[in-house]
């Protein structure tokens, strides 16, 4: 980034910065990334944003945890630029980051479907159907 001056390149840059891909070379095929890194890709794309709508479905599946705490950075500044961002997940550090939480069960599968609880993280823990470790930890 400090070898370029013009703007739309140095902001590209740091986006993919903000994503935890400055490592990536320039030029480097996208044959040569993982799913993760591709994901990140198009995340840094969608930075400068606002007024959208982002699904994020287990998004933490194999990040080690200092991706899980980086994802959550962008996660949060996604929702600060005003859009709005639906994650499907069970890592309990990224859920307590919620605003709003939509407990699915009672179990999983068939014996699951049911809305056993919507509110904050703080109120999951009076939430007596919900059988989500949430309330163990908030």
């Amino acid at each position: 980034m400090d070898f370029f001056q013009l703007k739309a390149v140095v902001r590209k840059l740091q986006a993919m910065s903000d994503v935890g891909l400055n490592y990536i070379t320039l030029g480097q095929p996208l044959s040569t990334l993982s799913g993760g890194e591709c994901q990140r890709i198009k995340l840094a794309s969608e930075l400068h944003k606002k007024g959208s709508i982002y699904v994020m479905d287990e998004p933490t599946t194999g990040l080690h945890m200092s991706d899980i705490d980086h994802l959550l950075g962008i996660t949060n500044r996604l929702v600060d630029a005003g859009n709005t961002v639906i994650v499907i997940e069970h890592n309990l550090d990224v859920i307590s980051q919620a605003n709003w939480i939509i407990d699915m069960g009672p179990d999983g599968g068939s014996k699951g479907g049911q809305v056993v609880f919507e509110g904050t993280p703080s109120q999951i823990i009076h939430a007596e159907q919900s059988k989500s470790p949430v309330k163990k930890s908030v």
